[in-house]
């Protein structure tokens, strides 16, 4: 076979997209509101309740992302100043990789009704569940991941079935404009359509009546989401952030527990919702855990003014921000890892350890989302658990240590949206598992079958057997009635 017929195949296969009636780039609310129209209308005509439809979709994802790592990965590095490749692989490509494979293997499995169980006393009925598509979801995209953060919704959504519009972050706009016309040469805009715009647009976006909105963000935005959503009742799924904690707890392996908050807190130089935001450790280990940061700084960001392994802030806001913090902190607790200095022109923040800031400065009363984390002292395992319950619950938690008893102690006594054990961020990347927030880090979770049920319609039916006693119980209530209440109602 050449080389065309090779690429003939694959158009017939996985069709591209280029001229249709509808719009599969939006940059205006009048265009958003027409097309939300045109695609809510098709949801309840022809509704996408069959397997063959729903992996296609699924396989066209998959090539999109094939054809246009590359692309995709310089429109993010574009918006950032800089931002590392390998973490673009890392981060975004592979767990979308893997997502839309698990959703490929199990997918029709989760589509099919399923038995559930009966009261004897309704029997020979019984109870099904069948998922349905719910319409058309909402996506939110952030701009720290926006790959992955528009990716993994849309592979869930398409799974269930859903017709899809996605919202780009406005502070990402080249990979916003990226995205949006890749899509459109792989998605017939009846099935998924992107809005590019600013902040304006996205206030509008939120108001539509969506069968499901996502949004991935600030607690701060979340908050407005979910108010302009409720007017149209739409139901939300809000992945927001806030402060995750780590816990090193006595005995813990120092070297192990610094290896991975590091890598967590210096991956995309820390713009990661779940990235450590804060280390709970006793004063004695304080001054081995800055210190092995500064080696593991040099083993693996050597030169890191020039080291292409690590990332920039993503814009001139964001590097004030978190400079103020700094700023307003006393020198004497900031604990430099490397020799470089932070620059507003090229947006590089060299990590750094804040030695026990006070808990109402604004690095510990926000979400820092930098490389600068602070280290606060605990007495006891008590203190630490009671410092974590008295804040806004987190997006995520990280214990280190070895002693079980003390390790069940944080897993039960602490609340939030994910708990990893001598580890970070990972817990993101298990498709068997469950993402989301709770209180003040989100509403709702997501991944691999339960983002599937998330966005699917888990409609019960009860099927009623034609031999059934329920005739027992209508009117007029005679002593037959009386006695099966009397056994019922002890």
């Amino acid at each position: 076979m050449t080389d065309s017929d090779q690429n003939n195949q694959l158009q017939t296969i996985h069709p591209r997209y280029d001229e249709h009636e509808g719009l599969s780039i939006i940059k205006t609310v009048a265009d958003m509101q027409s097309q939300f129209s045109r695609m809510q209308n098709l949801s309840r005509t022809q509704p996408i309740n069959d397997w063959a439809t729903r992996k296609d979709q699924l396989d066209n994802l998959e090539l999109m992302l094939s054809d246009n790592q590359q692309l995709l990965a310089n429109a993010i590095s574009a918006d950032f100043g800089y931002r590392s490749e390998s973490e673009t692989q890392f981060a975004e490509l592979f767990p979308s990789f893997t997502g839309i494979s698990h959703a490929k293997k199990h997918g029709k499995r989760w589509m099919k009704a399923q038995r559930v169980s009966i009261s004897a006393l309704y029997m020979p009925a019984h109870n099904e569940i069948l998922p349905q598509p719910l319409g058309v979801v909402g996506i939110m995209v952030p701009w720290n991941y926006p790959l992955f953060l528009a990716i993994g919704p849309m592979i869930d959504a398409l799974t269930a079935g859903n017709r899809i519009m996605v919202k780009m972050s406005e502070a990402a706009p080249q990979f916003a404009q990226t995205f949006a016309e890749t899509i459109s040469r792989y998605f017939s805009p009846d099935m998924v359509c992107v809005v590019t715009g600013e902040v304006e647009i996205a206030a509008a976006f939120s108001e539509l009546p969506f069968d499901h909105l996502l949004y991935t963000g600030s607690t701060a935005v979340g908050k407005k989401v979910m108010a302009a959503a409720a007017p149209n009742l739409t139901p939300v799924t809000l992945e927001l952030g806030g402060k995750s904690p780590v816990i090193v707890l006595e005995g813990a392996n120092l070297e192990n527990a610094v290896n991975r908050v590091m890598m967590g807190k210096t991956l995309n130089a820390g713009q990661t919702c779940i990235a450590p935001d804060y280390v709970l450790i006793q004063r004695q280990y304080h001054d081995e855990f800055v210190r092995l940061a500064r080696e593991w700084m040099q083993k693996h960001y050597p030169n890191i003014e020039s080291n292409t392994d690590y990332s920039r802030i993503i814009n001139v806001q964001q590097f004030k921000r978190v400079k103020g913090y700094l700023d307003s902190l006393s020198g004497e607790g900031i604990h430099r890892l490397t020799d470089a200095e932070a620059s507003i022109e090229t947006r590089l923040m060299p990590p750094v350890i804040i030695s026990e800031p006070a808990p109402e400065s604004d690095v510990m009363q926000n979400e820092i989302f930098a490389p600068v984390l602070p280290l606060m002292h605990y007495d006891t395992l008590d203190n630490a658990i009671a410092f974590v319950n008295a804040r806004p619950r987190p997006l995520a938690l990280y214990v280190f240590g070895d002693n079980n008893r003390d390790i069940d102690k944080v897993r039960t006594n602490t609340v939030s949206g994910g708990l990893c054990i001598n580890e970070v961020i990972m817990h993101v990347a298990q498709h068997d598992l469950p993402f989301g927030g709770v209180g003040d880090s989100g509403t709702g979770a997501y991944h691999g079958k339960a983002g599937f049920e998330r966005l699917s319609h888990m409609k019960p039916i009860f099927v009623q057997s034609k031999l059934n006693g329920l005739n027992i119980l209508l009117p007029p209530y005679g002593g037959l009635f009386k006695k099966a209440m009397a056994l019922f109602l002890k």
